[in-house]
């Protein structure tokens, strides 16, 4: 069978599927190539990450534990889409809000934007996952504090300046894929205080 990107896939077989990711086998012949290429591909429902802003031009992170690399990590919020894994915008941008204030104990303030800032693939070569990016601002406690899922492990939030957040990046503290590629989007369209 052919899609419509002139990519003929041969064969699909399910290794492995539960709520969260789906690996397949598969043999697939790419545009261009007359050559059958046999690849295990991990697909996981869409996700978002988020930048929150304060009025202060402060960012909020949240220091997660991240149990595949044994590593608690500074990292903008950011989460899964649950419902779909083909979800509308209005879903995705829904979830958004959801991760900001379930993660942070932040949500926008009154006249506040989410500014879609598009999306990109963070594992391309094994995985078709795509997180949305987004920039919240300006964003407020709740007064709630933060309420994580359950799967979550998140030890502390807490605001920084461009200046500390720039200094994590390029010291290396800054590890996710997430956090990096907001933090490119937002410097290439300007919107860094």
């Amino acid at each position: 069978m052919k899609n419509p990107d002139s990519w003929e896939i041969l064969e699909t077989n399910t290794l492995f599927k539960n709520a969260f990711i789906e690996v397949f086998q598969e043999r697939v012949i790419p545009p261009g190539e007359d050559r059958v290429r046999d690849w295990t591909v991990v697909r996981r429902k869409k996700g978002v990450a988020i930048s929150p802003v304060t009025e202060q031009g402060n960012f909020v992170l949240i220091h997660q534990a991240r149990i595949p690399i044994r590593k608690v990590l500074w990292e903008f919020p950011a989460g899964q889409i649950d419902v779909s894994f083909e979800p509308e915008m209005d879903t995705i941008r829904k979830a958004a809000l959801r991760e900001l204030t379930e993660e942070t104990g932040y949500s926008l303030a009154a006249g506040g934007e989410l500014v879609y800032l598009g999306h990109y693939y963070s594992s391309q070569g094994y995985s078709d996952e795509m997180p949305h990016l987004f920039l919240a601002r300006p964003v407020k406690p709740t007064g709630l504090g933060h309420q994580p899922d359950d799967s979550e492990s998140i030890v502390e939030c807490r605001e920084f300046s461009f200046g500390e957040l720039s200094t994590m990046i390029a010291d290396s503290v800054i590890q996710d894929a997430n956090t990096l590629a907001l933090f490119a989007r937002l410097s290439a369209k300007k919107l860094l205080p």
